[in-house]
């Protein structure tokens, strides 16, 4: 039988934390609502889901999280416009990715009523969390991890689901510079790069801190074999734009198939830009840059949802992007965020009132 929204066990915060939360000045995902939804694997099945407090975990050291990485993960966003009506953007996406995730490290998939009804009774709950100042919004963090006990190198008997909220401003602030890196990858073939599982996120922090020493914001990461093609920036999916052309890497095993690069690909298209989505090399890239056909590349993800680069690093030599009074990405990330915050039509039904 299906779980209900009104079936979903709620126990409240004796408290709000609200009043100590600085709306206007939110820093990106450090401060977290009142409740969370935690809901367990156990004894071969998903448990009904509960709300409760925001509060720690308490694990034993053998959980298999800490020796065997089993977590994966998904970025949300939740929005309120002047009616105070609640919007997420492409839940289901979420829901699907998360099961895919799931199943590249032997996790039990979780069941969509779960996961969208637990969603609503918590936003529901939490509702005046979501700030409504402009580039701000309730980013939500639904995640599983292995909770079983045991040293034995296998899957875990026991697992979390947990839906943690964090109001939040803006991700990043002006345009980023990034280096095009040469010696390490992200994934690999036949490996769970296109998963958003934790353990692709902790490889990439050691290179991204080697750029952030040379002076760079972030790295655009190239294939594992060749080091020749361009496949992400940083967390986030990538976009280069050579003369009208937009252009992104296709997914693959080592490529996150982004809700924001799907929706970034379907709204350029709609609005009579060309898309071209294929293998790109470095070679390609530099090439443009010299010869002045290389006008924009963008990160696009949930966070940020679209992020410019302002210039990128290669073989020890700067390349400086132009700037564009009417750029792709500024008219690309206004379309959107006009779809999620309820500013306009959504002709692609992605809006979600919840």
């Amino acid at each position: 039988m299906n779980t209900a929204v009104s079936d979903i066990e709620i126990i409240k915060a004796k408290t709000t934390k609200i009043n100590d939360v600085d709306f206007e000045h939110l820093s990106f995902g450090k401060t977290f609502s009142d409740h969370m939804l935690v809901c367990d694997y156990k004894n071969g099945k998903w448990q009904a889901p509960k709300i409760m407090p925001y509060q720690p975990i308490t694990l034993d050291p053998a959980a298999k999280i800490f020796h065997y990485g089993q977590s994966v993960f998904e970025g949300m966003k939740a929005y309120k416009d002047d009616n105070n009506d609640i919007f997420l953007f492409r839940p289901l996406d979420n829901w699907k990715r998360l099961n895919i995730s799931s199943k590249r490290l032997a996790i039990p998939e979780l069941p969509e009523h779960y996961f969208m009804d637990g969603l609503k009774a918590l936003l529901k709950l939490d509702s005046d969390w979501i700030p409504k100042t402009a580039g701000s919004s309730l980013y939500i963090r639904p995640f599983i991890f292995a909770s079983g006990n045991g040293f034995h190198a296998s899957p875990s008997d026991e697992y979390k689901f947990i839906i943690a909220c964090a109001p939040s401003g803006s991700y990043f602030a002006g345009k980023v510079k990034v280096l095009i890196e040469e010696t390490y990858s992200r994934s690999a073939n036949g490996g769970v790069g296109f998963a958003k599982a934790g353990g692709n996120y902790a490889g990439q922090f050691y290179p991204t801190q080697l750029a952030i020493e040379k002076g760079y914001n972030q790295v655009i990461w190239t294939d594992d074999n060749t080091h020749e093609y361009i496949e992400e920036a940083g967390a986030m999916n990538i976009f280069i734009r050579i003369n009208d052309t937009l252009i992104t890497g296709p997914t693959s095993d080592r490529i996150l198939d982004g809700i924001t690069r799907k929706s970034i690909i379907e709204l350029a298209k709609a609005e009579g830009i060309a898309v071209d989505v294929r293998k790109i090399t470095v070679h390609e890239v530099v090439n443009a840059a010299k010869n002045g056909t290389l006008k924009e590349m963008f990160g696009a993800g949930t966070a940020a949802v679209i992020s410019p680069i302002s210039g990128f690093g290669y073989h020890g030599e700067d390349f400086d992007l132009p700037k564009l009074e009417n750029s792709y990405a500024s008219s690309l990330k206004k379309k959107i965020t006009d779809i999620q915050t309820n500013k306009s039509k959504d002709p692609f039904g992605w809006r979600y009132k919840v």
